[in-house]
């Protein structure tokens, strides 16, 4: 059992949890992430390491699914049963030149270690990040720390600028020399993104959110199709090339268990209400 040492909602269903894992935090790279579950008898579920500190080991995720809203509904003292990794390759750190970090919605959790690792390397190192609303927006103060200037966006306009990361990701490409960039968040929202550094052949990456049920790359459910050929997001990722992805394939298996997860979800909910418990 792995004790939650804080918790706390950082914004409109977003949590952050702090889980004590000596040997997650020891080992933790950027871009990687853990497998945990929440119980015995739980769902295995893939959640990236937002940053290590000590023993701990900080997870930001949104309440979406049955098992998010479980997780999200454990207290301070509590603890889970499982956490596995870290896994995954880290994100290429290196001396890129001048880097641009995208991140977008819950994917912002992920922005901060990398920015500070690039950083760390003699970077340049630019931040955008983006919400449906400023109620969303999550780490902005990390990511201000850790960048040389940030950007910030919201759909409705209710903070920074009005419109979508892409936008300024668009203009900084045009004005600038960028060599590599980063997005992380939604499926869609990396696809199109990416679309705006494909032209001018800047080295892009994303982390990819397949179903994931073992990350060691036996069950074969994180498959994706990268360069026209099969890999698996769990030990041949999570980061891959954005412009060899076929996100068209990934967005339709991620679709393949929604039913299932609604009415997981249902059944969970109608449980919670039934026994007083949770948030």
């Amino acid at each position: 059992m792995y004790t939650i040492e804080k918790t706390h909602e950082i914004a409109d269903k977003i949590f952050e949890i702090w889980v004590n894992a000596p040997h997650v935090a020891r080992n933790a790279r950027a871009g990687q992430f853990v497998i945990i579950r929440t119980d015995e008898t739980g769902e295995r579920i893939p959640l990236t390491i937002s940053r290590a500190s000590g023993d701990l080991v900080r997870i930001v995720f949104m309440a979406v699914g049955k098992t998010t809203h479980a997780l999200a509904a454990i207290k301070a003292g509590d603890a889970i049963a499982d956490i596995v990794g870290p896994l995954g390759h880290p994100s290429e750190i290196k001396a890129w030149g001048t880097c641009v970090i995208v991140g977008g919605g819950a994917g912002i959790a992920n922005t901060p270690c990398i920015a500070e690792a690039l950083k760390a390397a003699g970077n340049t190192v630019i931040g955008i990040i983006g919400a449906r609303n400023a109620g969303m927006l999550i780490l902005e103060d990390e990511m201000r720390e850790a960048c040389d200037e940030l950007h910030v966006t919201t759909d409705d306009g209710s903070k920074g600028r009005h419109g979508f990361a892409a936008d300024v990701l668009k203009e900084i490409v045009a004005e600038r020399k960028v060599d590599a960039v980063w997005i992380i968040g939604p499926t869609i929202m990396m696809k199109i993104t990416s679309m705006a550094t494909k032209k001018k052949g800047i080295k892009t990456f994303v982390s990819l959110n397949p179903i994931m049920v073992d990350g060691t790359g036996m069950c074969g459910s994180c498959r994706c199709q990268v360069a026209g050929k099969t890999v698996f997001a769990c030990v041949d990722g999570p980061e891959f090339d954005a412009h060899e992805v076929n996100f068209d394939q990934l967005m339709q298996r991620q679709r393949y268990y929604m039913d299932q997860e609604k009415e997981a979800l249902a059944r969970w909910n109608q449980h919670v209400c039934s026994c007083g418990e949770g948030r």
